[in-house]
């Protein structure tokens, strides 16, 4: 197909839209709210995994050793534990640093029942090694794994806590897919039927370009244009107000509720739309392509 005809049916693409203002509308409208919320679960999805990742830094695997244990043979049990892939880091606390942060905690307002242990360290058998991972869903192989070191007495790890983590990260997963899938499905639907509406205006035209000999490339790709062009508007609307919106979101929650204020911090907006641009973008041309193509097939025998 010539230049000439490409600029042909790209101008009847458009003229098409606003042939058919109302359902064109009704389509953008609709493309929009449903991007738009995707474009909030997008942000609400990345962020959530960004505070799980770093609630994960503050669960530990806790290891104390066998009482009289060596240097030597400690230092190998985290050469042994350093060199799995799930770890991330282990920290030493000494018995004497254990009892320093016992007594910070528990007689802070007692100084003078602590003066008791001057000379005799109560967790005196407390050595122990915090091992921090880089993926908390490993961690009860690594504790399975811990168990049956020589040398360790005791493994402590927040079972509870990992498993509602992975539990509520399953589930924000599940229903993000669920509700992209149902908001492309209506996305499609909606510009199927305006595209529908474009082929019935038009279909005696149609019928006299097909006797003049027109190819089915010129016929078509009009109706391409209109549900592209539908889609990227659709897409482009939404990533505006959500643009706008996010950081009025972040202050409104911060200052709302005191449970994002320890110590959370959330993902900049500029780290969100290098994923959401893209992504939204290819949805909302792909609704177009699918929508017209869809509608095409099943109206136009060519």
């Amino acid at each position: 197909m010539k230049i000439r005809s490409w600029g042909y049916n790209i101008k009847q693409g458009v003229a098409n839209i606003f042939r058919n203002r109302l359902f064109s509308l009704a389509s953008i409208a609709t493309m929009t709210a449903c991007l738009f919320l995707f474009g909030v679960m997008f942000a609400i999805v990345i962020n959530f995994n960004h505070i799980v990742k770093q609630t994960q830094k503050d669960i530990c695997v806790t290891v104390f050793f066998e009482q009289d244990i060596t240097e030597e043979k400690r230092n190998s049990i985290a050469d042994l534990i350093t060199a799995r892939e799930e770890v991330s880091y282990i920290h030493y606390t000494s018995p004497e640093e254990a009892w320093a942060n016992y007594k910070d905690e528990y007689f802070k307002d007692y100084e003078d029942l602590a003066l008791g242990f001057a000379d005799d360290n109560p967790l005196a058998n407390s050595a122990s090694y915090e091992i921090y991972l880089s993926d908390i869903a490993m961690q009860d192989e690594l504790v399975e794994y811990l168990k049956k070191v020589d040398g360790i007495r005791t493994v402590n790890s927040s079972e509870s806590t990992t498993k509602n983590l992975l539990e509520i990260t399953s589930i924000v997963g599940y229903i993000s897919i669920a509700i992209v899938i149902i908001l492309i499905a209506v996305s499609i639907f909606l510009i199927s039927n305006t595209v529908s509406i474009g082929i019935t205006v038009r279909r005696d035209e149609i019928s006299i370009m097909k006797l003049m000999g027109a190819t089915d490339i010129f016929v078509k790709t009009p109706f391409f244009v209109e549900g592209i062009t539908i889609g990227l508007i659709g897409a482009i609307i939404p990533l505006v107000i959500v643009y706008f919106v996010y950081d009025y979101a972040i202050e409104y929650m911060l200052s709302q509720f005191s449970i994002f204020t320890g110590g959370f911090s959330f993902v900049e907006i500029s780290t969100v739309f290098n994923m959401l641009v893209p992504t939204v973008l290819a949805i909302g041309l792909g609704i177009g392509v699918i929508g017209s193509a869809i509608t095409l097939k099943k109206h136009i025998n060519i």
